[in-house]
């Protein structure tokens, strides 16, 4: 069992203080239905603390179906009807790391059909489920949510009655009965002659109900959803707010910018001035920086519908682009996973895959976790390294080649990143044109998962002045590659040996030695928070180009970025590892050379010969080589290494990971 999921149930709001993060307490997963059992291991305690899952069909038209451990497993609500709760035996069990699928109605498990699951788990400030029983009278309704509630969706489960919806975003949430929404209809928010909320804000102990039918008929059951706001009460150090519920207006172009303070991973929304439909977005089935964001309707049986670029993610925000003009919408936000690198193991993070002619084609890689990049290429023949992530989009982003000033939009995607346990080779091909017959092909592939202190991605777009932008690393960056997205341009490349009191101490591409000015990043080092980028003309900061920057930094006994002193012998070189480098990637730091070596215990990292290929070549890997040899704390370069990795007296930088 992974170290993640051993530390699971302690960083899970234990007594004593544990940090909480927004990994405990919501996911969303994708799967395949089989029209049998199923396990969803998703990681949340949902038998023991209780939640909620929400689980649509995305390429088949079904309704979407809530269900929640208050009410028991066995009774559904469709989020698109007024209908009362009905028996269903859909979802066979809430577990203590996910929830279990059986086939009885196929809403939610149809062989070869494609799913998502959002799934809530109660946790004070941020999720909390209450049933009560209508009396007709205005009263007042204990929670335990322990703050005052964001947004409330309340839903009769014994008669046919709408879904009404309480948001503090509309109206300002002081007078919600002028202002309220319904989840299944398009309308927008409106007053109503009935009474819903008794014009009364809820408090961080309750919430009022008055007497109209939707939310207290006499008689009638209810079950009441209640989301938290703004509560900086995550995280390492109890600190990070991991929900939001707010509002924005859109300007005469349809746009708007929502700071957040963190790059959200579920977005919850609707046009509340307006009509228009409910939606949710969310990074696992992609939300694009600079291209289309599928969406699912939770009024409407529709399936996922992908034609539209409504949402840029930033990091610490989102961006509305191409709606209604001059219109209000809410929305609830939830923060992307952010659980520190050092609460995995480091197969949680990394893994890889070498493949050779003849073991067979496979369209589906499995890796154990989200990826979120992919670095690639084939082995034999005269090809470049490819990189692929999801916050640039699924497969159509286009990959950025390591050996060429192309834009990403030149090179098609060769993979899809919507699955929770792997990545899916693209039938299209790929910029190799590779389908799926023809994936019997010699490849190594490298998957990274993005983790606090570990490895980061951050999209933005230039604006030719110099200025700072924000990441989620969470510690100073160590090793950065920065890239134009959109314009043909060079790989500007940053190591924490890079010497700012020099003119040239940046990497221009893969292969070379440093002769790159660092105006490119602003004369500046990266902090923490933000890194820097200068003005035009230094391949970082074009006005109205987009970029990307991949960053990433040490781990306790996961990754080293380092460096070593050349020998002409044997160098042993300590990563702080125990059972080895599976991933070293060295670059000489003090002249040029032929490119960056990349070694992989895929390929093998052994007593003998190790093949290897260049990060910036297009020449095929070399097998037929001894220059590194395998060291339980990290790995030894070998005294045949030629001058380009060991030299005597020469300086060497490395990216290493166990």
């Amino acid at each position: 069992m992974s170290k993640s999921l051993l530390l699971n149930a302690a960083a899970s709001g234990a007594a004593g203080g544990d940090p909480v993060y927004v990994d405990d307490v919501f996911s969303t997963f994708l799967y395949d239905g089989t029209g049998s059992s199923q396990n969803i291991v998703n990681g949340l305690d949902l038998s023991g603390e209780g939640g909620m899952v929400w689980l649509k069909a995305r390429d088949q038209a079904e309704y979407p179906a809530i269900y929640d451990t208050a009410r028991g497993q066995s009774k559904v609500l469709y989020s698109a009807l007024n209908s009362a709760e009905a028996s269903n035996s859909d979802l066979s069990s809430f577990n203590n790391n996910g929830f279990s699928l059986s086939y009885t109605y196929g809403q939610t498990n149809t062989n070869n059909k494609k799913y998502v699951a959002w799934s809530f788990r109660k946790q004070e400030k941020f999720f909390d489920i209450v049933t009560y029983t209508g009396n007709g009278t205005a009263r007042t309704i204990s929670h335990n949510l322990g703050s005052v509630p964001g947004m409330i969706i309340v839903k009769s489960t014994s008669s046919t009655k709408n879904w009404t919806v309480y948001h503090r975003g509309v109206n300002g949430g002081t007078n919600p009965e002028q202002y309220r929404l319904l989840l299944n209809s398009s309308n927008a928010a409106n007053s109503s002659a009935t009474i819903d909320w008794n014009d009364t804000a809820p408090t961080s102990t309750e919430f009022t109900l008055g007497s109209g039918a939707r939310t207290n008929e006499n008689g009638s059951t209810y079950v009441a959803y209640l989301f938290g706001h703004n509560e900086a009460d995550y995280g390492e150090n109890s600190d990070e707010a991991i929900i939001k519920c707010g509002s924005y207006t859109t300007d005469s172009s349809g746009n708007a910018t929502i700071d957040l303070g963190f790059e959200p991973q579920f977005i919850f929304g609707k046009r509340s001035s307006g009509t228009g439909d409910w939606f949710i977005n969310d990074i696992m089935r992609g939300i694009a920086t600079d291209g289309n964001d599928p969406y699912l309707v939770p009024n409407s049986y529709a399936t996922e519908n992908s034609s539209y670029d409504y949402y840029d993610l930033t990091s610490t925000g989102f961006k509305h682009e191409g709606g209604f003009t001059s219109s209000t919408y809410i929305y609830m936000a939830i923060r992307r996973p952010h659980k520190p690198a050092s609460e995995f193991a480091a197969t949680d993070l990394f893994t890889l895959q070498a493949k050779s002619p003849g073991e067979g084609a496979d369209t589906f890689i499995s890796t154990g976790f989200n990826v979120d990049t992919v670095l690639y290429r084939k082995r034999s023949s005269n090809t470049t390294a490819s990189l692929g992530d999801r916050l640039r989009g699924q497969s159509g982003g286009g990959d950025l080649l390591t050996t060429s000033t192309d834009a990403e939009s030149t090179n098609a995607g060769a993979f899809f990143l919507d699955n929770s346990n792997g990545v899916t080779v693209d039938s299209s091909g790929g910029h190799f044109n590779v389908a799926p017959a023809a994936t019997d092909e010699n490849y190594i592939r490298y998957f990274l998962r993005r983790a606090k202190g570990f490895y980061d991605v951050v999209c933005y777009t230039g604006t030719g002045s110099a200025t700072t932008i924000s990441h989620n690393l969470g510690v100073v960056p160590e090793l950065m590659w920065l890239r134009s997205r959109s314009a043909a341009d060079s790989w500007v490349i940053w190591d924490k040996n890079a010497d700012l009191s020099t003119t040239t101490p940046l990497f221009s591409d893969f292969t070379q030695a440093r002769r790159y000015n660092k105006l490119s990043i602003n004369s500046t080092a990266p902090t923490a928070s933000v890194f820097s980028i200068g003005s035009a003309g230094y391949s970082t900061n074009t006005n109205g180009v987009t970029y990307i920057a991949y960053l990433f930094a040490s781990v306790d006994g996961i990754s080293k970025i380092g460096t070593y002193s050349g020998t002409g012998g044997n160098v042993n070189v300590d990563c702080g590892f125990s059972a080895g480098a599976r991933f070293v990637l060295i670059w000489r730091t003090d002249s040029s050379g032929p490119g960056w070596y990349i070694f992989d215990s895929a390929r093998g990292i052994v007593a003998g010969n190790d093949p290897y290929s260049l990060l910036g070549s297009n020449a095929a890997e070399v097998t037929n080589t001894d220059y590194i040899d395998p060291l339980n704390a990290g790995f030894t370069v070998t005294s045949s290494a030629p001058a380009a990795l060991n030299n005597s007296g020469g300086t060497y930088a490395f990216l290493a990971i166990a």
